[in-house]
Formats: structure tokens, sequence, C-alpha cells
């Protein structure tokens, strides 16, 4: 829209303010990360749940995934993905560069932390017993609000989501790790 207004001689200044803060919000997820574990992500893997630029689609361009996955790799860290649909896509991205899982429990193996980006139904309601088991941290960064912050809480995650009070978990620290 902003060419097209730009194109017959018209200011597109709203359009270009919306577009600007379309593209702030792609960085908001790497930046609560970093704000949590610093700016070196060295040695850390991340499980993220969601490539696709929206539910029901292998459409992975201009996804916020994308840009999310080569900053985490910037910065160190290692990367699983899941998605419904996107992966053969994303691999065609990304390569061996990341890991890739048909299960979404079984991207968050080892994993420092959950990502969640796109937001498929299948993770509305997901296991929180298999999460716990099966992540190093109890963590998850949700770009897509799926989780009520009570919930979180009484299930011991921190949990870091949009527009929204962080919940620190009650269990005891150890370092950078966090127990249940």
């Amino acid at each position: 829209m902003i060419h097209v207004a730009q194109s017959v001689g018209l200011e597109a200044d709203l359009l270009e303010g919306v577009h600007q803060v379309n593209q702030r919000q792609r960085e908001i997820l790497f930046e609560k990360i970093v704000t949590r574990f610093g700016r070196s992500l060295t040695g850390k893997c991340f499980a993220i749940w969601g490539a696709a630029f929206k539910p029901k689609t292998d459409d992975i361009r201009e996804a916020p995934a994308v840009i999310l996955i080569e900053k985490l790799l910037g910065a160190g860290a290692s990367v699983r993905v899941s998605d419904p649909e996107a992966l053969s896509n994303l691999q065609k991205e990304f390569g061996d560069r990341i890991s890739y899982h048909g299960s979404s429990y079984e991207a968050l193996n080892s994993a420092d932390a959950l990502v969640i980006v796109t937001e498929w139904n299948e993770y509305r309601s997901p296991s929180f017993r298999m999460m716990l088991d099966r992540l190093r941290n109890p963590i998850i960064f949700d770009g897509r609000n799926l989780y009520p912050l009570d919930t979180m809480r009484g299930l011991g995650f921190e949990y870091y989501s949009i527009g929204r009070p962080a919940v620190n978990s009650s269990v005891v620290s150890t370092g950078n790790v966090k127990q249940v």
C-alpha cells in the first residue's frame, strides 16, 4: 500500500508509521530473550513452536520466526523448531543450521526455553507436565499470549508474553537455571 500511494504521488506517513511499528514488533521476543539470558547466547538452546507466517500455512516469507532464528543463531544459540506445516520450507532456508521436529514436545528436549511464535491450535492446550519434563528450564517466551498468567505462575513457569507483566516462577533458582 505504501508503494501504491507513493507511485501516485501521495504521502503515506501513517502507513509508513504502521510498517515501522510492525518491524519493531519482530524484535520484541529476541529482546526479551536477551534481557533474560544476556547478549551472548552461546551454549543456550531454544525450542521454537511455529515458524509459518500464520497458522494453517507453510509460508515462511517474512515470518517473524525466520528473523528470530537468524538473531538467535547470530548470538550463538542452537535452535530446535517444530511447526505443523512449514518445516520443509524452513529447511530450505536454514539447512542444517537448526534442527527440525515433527513433534512439538520433541523440540523441547534439553532446550533452555521455549519460544512460541505462531499460534497454531496445537499449542493452545499443551501438556504442561510434558513441557516441564523436557525443558531444561521452565521458561516460555510467548509471542501470541496463549496462556493465562495465573496458570503459568501456578505451574512454576517463568513466562514472558507481549504487553503483559512477566511471570517469575516461585521455584528455587540455581544460578541461571530454575529447578522445579
